[in-house]
């Protein structure tokens, strides 16, 4: 006899029907065959699936099977056919009758219960793209999947409750869908702002950063706050918002990141490698190729401490997804595409021993070794980073709290959501969330300059040499500024502060 399941395939970001064709013939040797390009993990189902349905109580019929996952031409990788596998084998045998239209997915255990697999809600999402009202998903994945409205998501706890709920004995319950904007939280900071003594041109730049979205270089001695700037810049940050949340979680979703039962990621990403990353782990890669680091912080941070130790190699590989916003992965498997739309946080030392120019400790590095520190992260590179800011050592009655503390992380916080919601009216409609993200279109449609806009600029461009890259991402640091004061013009002094942080500290 003859089943046909429906499932689906997840190549990166994108999702495609796949028919669990099933034929238990009666003529034979006894086998279990699986074709239609699996990988080992497909290719393996046939033990978890053959020990699932005898351990539900279901006698493994010993016939030939063939299983053909259709389209042939398709490559399968992953656990989640074991599900419609083992659906199509009790359907084809006779075990049990269904005329379900919904999509099947999920990793069997052993002892028949449903584990939790990635990629549920690129499931829902596709479901929803080709009007299937069902889904069954395993029950710590269906949380993930039921924020997508319009689709009804069956959670299925184990084998033996999915052919109870398709004999009709004991109906499955579908997840109510769960509203995005009530799980999105503010992020928990490691640093409040207040708690930073000092470093006000910093934490300027910083406020600057979050508004925009902008890439930010922060060159200064060892000790002096680079890293705990970094981490206190999520405390600053404005909240996800519904489209963006959805964005994130695919990618996680893809990976599978997302921890059993979670049905979001709440927070923008903060991902931190070490400078040892490889250049599949910081850009994404392999045989199958699968998210890196630069995707996993999409619309978040991505924080590159001590810049100049990773290889030149790894940094270079940034520069197509700094500018574009995406990394296309190309592999004789298949090719993917994913966003990569992050925001850079990077620190460096002025130099090798760190202390070049430092008011009390001595520089013991020669002008040779400086060099060639510094040519480790190329030109390009630095283009590509907006704001360029030195953070020097701090004095000692700052540490010992002779000094008020400054502003809080609430306070500028509502000064970058009172900007941020300037440019979310601006970019209504358009895809872009923040100014960071405009091209060159956008720029010369929201960051026009008066007379003496334009004269200072035209004047910096010739003495600092700019780049036309540098002049777009001046304007758009402007543009930003002017948005932090509620200034629909971009004015003389915004233009003169953007410039201020172009000027190259490594």
């Amino acid at each position: 006899m003859l089943a046909c399941i429906k499932s689906v395939a997840c190549v990166g970001l994108q999702s495609f029907p796949v028919d669990v064709e099933v034929d238990v013939a009666e003529k034979g040797f006894p086998s279990f065959n699986i074709v239609g390009l699996p990988d080992k993990a497909v290719g393996e189902a046939r033990e978890r699936v053959r020990t699932a349905l005898v351990n539900c109580g279901f006698a493994f019929p010993q016939k030939k099977i063939t299983i053909n996952l259709a389209p042939a031409d398709l490559p399968k990788e992953g656990s989640a056919y074991d599900l419609p596998i083992a659906i199509g084998i009790l359907v084809a045998n006779g075990d049990i009758q269904t005329g379900e239209s919904g999509i099947f997915f999920g990793e069997l255990s052993l002892d028949s219960s449903l584990r939790h697999t990635k990629g549920a809600l690129l499931l829902a999402i596709f479901a929803k793209k080709v009007g299937v009202r069902r889904i069954f998903v395993p029950i710590m994945s269906a949380n993930e999947a039921a924020v997508v409205a319009g689709v009804e998501v069956y959670p299925v706890r184990g084998l033996k409750d999915l052919v109870e709920h398709l004999r009709g004995v004991k109906l499955l319950i579908p997840l109510k869908t769960i509203a995005i904007k009530d799980l999105i939280e503010n992020a928990t900071p490691d640093f409040d702002m207040e708690e930073i003594v000092g470093q006000e041109m910093a934490k300027r730049a910083l406020t600057i950063a979050a508004a925009g979205g902008h890439n930010i270089l922060m060159s200064g001695p060892p000790g002096s706050g680079k890293t705990m700037l970094s981490r206190a810049l999520p405390s600053v940050m404005p909240t996800l918002t519904e489209e963006e949340t959805m964005e994130v979680t695919r990618i996680y979703s893809s990976a599978g990141l997302m921890q059993p039962g979670e049905a979001i990621i709440r927070r923008r990403p903060f991902r931190s490698p070490h400078h040892s990353t490889s250049l599949a782990g910081l850009i994404g890669g392999g045989s199958h190729p699968v998210p890196g680091e630069v995707s996993l912080a999409h619309l978040g941070v991505l924080f590159l401490d001590e810049m100049a130790e990773f290889p030149r190699s790894v940094l270079e590989a940034m520069r197509q997804p700094m500018e574009d916003g995406k990394v296309e992965i190309s592999r004789a498997a298949g090719r993917v595409t994913y966003p990569a739309s992050f925001q850079l946080v990077a620190a460096v030392n002025p130099c090798p021993c760190g202390y070049l120019d430092h008011p009390t400790h001595e520089c013991k590095c020669t002008i040779r070794d400086i060099e060639k520190y510094k040519r480790r992260i190329s030109g390009p590179i630095l283009d590509r980073i907006d704001l360029h800011i030195n953070v020097p050592a701090v004095d000692a009655e700052k540490i010992i709290g002779t000094v008020s503390k400054g502003e809080s992380s609430m306070v500028i916080r509502e000064r970058v959501m009172k900007a941020r919601g300037i440019q979310s009216r601006r970019f209504e409609s358009t895809g872009i969330f923040c100014n960071a993200q405009m091209k060159n279109k956008q720029v010369k449609e929201f960051c026009k300059l008066d007379s003496g806009g334009v004269r200072i600029l035209r004047l910096s461009m010739e003495k600092f040499d700019l780049s036309a890259r540098a002049y777009f991402r001046v304007l758009k640091v402007a543009r930003t500024i002017a948005d932090l004061e509620g200034s629909e013009d971009i004015k003389s002094v915004h233009l003169a502060e953007a410039l201020q942080y172009r000027e190259r500290v490594f």
